[in-house]
């Protein structure tokens, strides 16, 4: 099939997105190719439809779970094969699944960046039909860029044990970005192809204000359609979207503080329409492809252009006109100078954390490299009486500097145990015989489940049994009580992985000139935000397309800047 006959047969497009097509087309010649797509670009089937027309897997790394899932759970909807394999997963689930793609025809593997080093998964790869190295967010790759993480340097390892060919993806990378992703994924030629980042249909438009709460109100009331309105406070995004409902708008509020199953359900809800405006933080977003957004508003100067471009360019993505407007303030200024300087904490204090990490969990020197940590922020501060963000920028040096991986919000899954004897098991009474079709229907279909906790298919087993997710959790709650399974509820925790042995006082290797170059390039960024809010000359999309590098923009005509030349 030709890529064309593809895109048609599984997606059901007629014709590829500007580049798509050319991307596509260099990857079936077996080069290395980096694409740089605006947001909402349509990078997944750039390397999709490839992957379909060559035997093989296609090896795709990302560090975004929840997008992985996404992803995985849209291929199997349109018959295509994958699997994914991330941080949460018990070895067991690890090994499974690098077996089952090394013996099984699955033709894409997704894998989070913190699993490249491990040794099971370096034990595979040789099984592995490596079609393609697929690199999303590949500007995590490089140490200029906004989102560095050291796990990903692995992926340049890779290639002396794969021949495939490399597509790295990303929507934001500057001139020296791109130039550090090729030399760092060992490109056998450069080829970059870059989307046009011009979008005509959105209007950017930025309002210095110290009443955000009627400004936003009056965005709402006189643009129509859905809405994103991004804050850094999970309580404001409560405050402001309390507000807008009680104005008759209807609202509501989305951040990494509510429960997994909540923020699922909010999320469709405004995708279908169901909820008009979502207040949020930068934690709502990836991934999520609806074309009919028609306003973005940031209540807050995000922290880098990088951030902002990507944000704000989940407005207007079919076509129609849409704004991005960002509300600011001379205190947000002074907030966000304030930020920069607590971004990066001294190496003295770094070093602290790293040992009171290892201490917290009674992982004593020389031991722990490989190890998953359940980790809770608060727990961890409480303890310690330190502050919240102070630690969690220690967090973000540690893993930058190759000490941890750190993953927030993983998914670790119900696990079951059968702990009764095979032969006693109809031996005992139950008080419901529901429980005992539930011990049948387990027992067919998870083959281990007498020698070691199993991880379940909820959603399949509560299917079969013909009850809900939380009837199930029940029933499994009450086998437990009759002490014939060991149950471990699923859930959701930060996870730390540990890349060394714990190491002595005066050992650990932070690194200081990467310290020193990562905190100047993290003070560019900050500069340039706050240039982008105080330009009152220079048009904003040119300004931003400047950023990224495409130098030659005209005048978009339509920002707040140009319309006031204009008049």
């Amino acid at each position: 099939m030709t890529a064309a006959e593809i895109l048609k047969d599984y997606w059901g497009y007629e014709s590829f997105r500007p580049m798509q097509e050319e991307i596509v087309s260099a990857a079936c010649e077996g080069r290395d190719v980096l694409a740089i797509l605006p947001t909402g670009g349509g990078k997944s089937v750039c390397f999709q439809v490839p992957a379909l027309m060559k035997d093989g897997t296609a090896l795709v790394i990302t560090p975004l779970i929840a997008l992985m899932k996404d992803q995985v759970q849209n291929l199997e909807a349109r018959g295509i094969k994958a699997i994914a394999v991330h941080a949460g997963m018990t070895r067991r689930q690890v090994d499974t699944a690098l077996n089952n793609v090394a013996y099984g025809d699955f033709k894409f593997l997704y894998l989070s960046p913190e699993r490249l080093g491990t040794e099971l998964f370096q034990s595979y790869i040789d099984l592995l039909n490596i079609s393609y190295i697929v690199v999303d967010e590949a500007h995590c790759i490089s140490q200029w860029g906004y989102d560095f993480r050291p796990d990903y340097l692995q992926i340049g390892l890779l290639r002396e044990r794969i021949a495939a060919p490399v597509i790295a993806l990303t929507a934001t990378a500057t001139p020296r970005v791109a130039e550090d992703i090729m030399d760092r994924l060992a490109f056998r030629e450069r080829l970059l192809m870059r989307s046009n980042f011009e979008r005509p249909n959105l209007n950017y438009i930025v309002r210095r204000c110290e009443d955000k709460q009627g400004q936003l109100l009056g965005i709402c009331r006189s643009v129509e359609g859905s809405g994103i309105v991004y804050l850094r406070s999970r309580r404001k995004c409560e405050e402001f979207a309390a507000l807008l409902r009680a104005e008759g708008i209807d609202a509501s509020f989305y951040h990494a503080g509510l429960s997994s199953d909540v923020r699922s359900i909010r999320q469709e809800a405004w995708k279908k329409g169901e909820i008009r405006v979502m207040i949020c933080t930068n934690a709502f977003g990836m991934g999520i492809d609806k074309g009919d957004v028609r306003f973005v508003v940031h209540c807050d100067i995000p922290e880098s252009p990088e951030a902002y471009f990507q944000e704000a360019g989940r407005a207007g993505r079919d076509g129609k006109t849409s704004y991005a407007v960002l509300l600011w303030s001379p205190d947000d200024v002074r907030r966000l100078h304030q930020l920069d300087s607590l971004a990066f904490p001294s190496l003295e204090y770094i070093e602290d954390i790293y040992h009171k990490l290892h201490v917290f969990n009674m992982i004593p020197y020389e031991q722990g490299m490989g190890r998953q940590i359940r980790f809770n922020l608060a727990d961890f501060c409480s303890h310690y009486k330190l502050n919240q963000a102070s630690v969690r920028n220690a967090l973000t040096y540690l893993e930058r500097s190759d000490h941890i991986s750190y993953t927030e919000s993983a998914d670790i899954n119900t696990q079951v145990k059968i702990v009764v004897d095979r032969s006693l098991l109809y031996e005992i009474e139950l008080p419901d015989q529901r429980l005992v079709a539930l011990l049948e229907v387990m027992m067919r279909r998870y083959s281990g489940i007498f020698s070691y906790p199993v991880t379940i298919a909820e959603d399949y087993v509560a299917a079969t049994m013909g009850v809900t997710v939380p009837g199930l959790h029940q029933m499994l709650y009450q086998l437990s009580l009759e002490h014939v399974i060991r149950y471990i509820p699923g859930e959701k925790s930060d996870i730390i992985t540990l890349h060394h042995n714990h190491l002595q006082r005066g050992n650990v290797d932070l690194q200081p000139k990467r310290y020193k170059m990562l905190r100047e390039r993290n003070t560019a960024r900050t500069e340039a935000i706050i240039g982008y809010v105080s330009e009152t000359d220079r048009c904003r999309q040119a300004y931003l397309l400047e950023y990224f590098g495409q130098k030659e923009s005209e005048a978009c005509g339509h920002c707040d800047i140009c319309r006031a030349e204009k008049s």
